[in-house]
């Protein structure tokens, strides 16, 4: 069976929300370099329209702060005096980091306060909306539960299938021959997940290890440069866990599959169909079928319980015609 880890939130701080989205949000430093180690508490924006006006009892300071044109125009409005009196409120709580978007211009006054309390601000040129939805999109991956789990990850038949077992099992060489078969490897050995919209598991590899395998008396091999592009995959959403077994410690094995089996991964139930392993059977043929299966199955058919009433109705006929 699959070890998991307990599912961990990672720290979110301005530098890694900088360093991670400062080209696909356009963002450049301008002010308060040293506090870059700033929290971000809560995965959203806030723009403080209300606490600019002089009303600050319910500042949302937990979150990144943006200032568009509304709040732009309001502060132009001020007197220099009654602006750094703002600033100067704003910028006294314990707030990540200003964002001013439209490449809207920064008073060199907030510019020293920002220095002075270590305030990161920011600029970029981005529609504010656009940059707020974007920046939430991407503060809500940041914030996303994850976990650790043994066993390599595959896309089959656009299914995303976790093969566990132990070691020694077959899981590489199962894996192996996935991709020889045209499938794309996801991560081998060991698998990251990430929760999103608390409904959805993405499965991805560290990036030190992407696009490589190890297989048992050849070595570690890079699947990419030996299959091609379209043999790998950066991240996959999870769809069926597959567990190898050995033969001898499956007691009951389920010849009908009647009743579906899960496990759960970052509180989520995921599909588990454990296979049992023996000299002779083609695993990845067999887990082929299970990606195949399961995608009938998310449309609600079970050819078991199909064959199932078919066999009750033909028993109900029967003895009608027996009377």
């Amino acid at each position: 069976m699959a070890t998991k880890r307990k599912p961990t939130r990672e720290k979110v701080t301005t530098e890694r929300f900088f360093r991670e989205q400062a080209e696909p949000l356009e963002m450049r430093l301008v002010a308060g370099e040293n506090g870059l180690g700033r929290a971000i508490i809560e995965p959203t924006v806030n723009r403080p329209s209300l606490a600019l006006a002089g009303f600050t009892k319910y500042i949302a300071f937990k979150r990144i702060q943006v200032i568009g044109n509304a709040e732009a125009y309001y502060l132009k409005s001020l007197s220099l005096r009654d602006r750094i009196k703002r600033y100067r409120k704003l910028c006294s709580y314990k707030i990540p980091c200003i964002v001013f978007t439209r490449n809207l211009r920064i008073d060199r006054e907030l510019k020293i306060i920002a220095n002075e309390v270590d305030v990161p601000v920011f600029h970029t040129p981005m529609v504010t909306m656009r940059f707020v939805n974007l920046a939430t999109i991407e503060l809500d991956l940041l914030f996303a539960p994850r976990e650790t789990t043994q066993g390599s990850m595959v896309d089959v038949h656009g299914v995303g299938v976790l093969i566990c077992g132990e070691s020694g099992i077959g899981k590489s060489e199962t894996v192996l021959e996935l991709i020889e078969r045209g499938y794309s490897l996801v991560s081998d050995d060991v698998t990251k997940m990430t929760l999103l919209d608390g409904r959805e598991i993405i499965g991805t590899s560290s990036e030190l290890a992407r696009n490589h395998m190890e297989v048992r008396g050849i070595g570690i091999i890079n699947v990419a440069a030996m299959f091609g592009a379209k043999s790998v995959r950066t991240e996959k959403r999870l769809d069926l866990v597959i567990s190898l077994k050995a033969w001898k410690d499956v007691k009951d094995i389920d010849r009908l599959g009647m009743d579906e089996d899960h496990m759960r991964i970052l509180g989520i139930k995921v599909r588990k169909i454990s296979i049992p392993v023996r000299p002779g059977r083609n695993l990845a043929r067999l887990i082929e079928v299970a990606a195949l299966s399961t995608k009938l199955s998310a449309l609600g058919y079970n050819p078991a319980r199909e064959l199932n009433d078919r066999l009750i109705a033909s028993m109900t006929s029967g003895k009608s015609s027996d009377k």
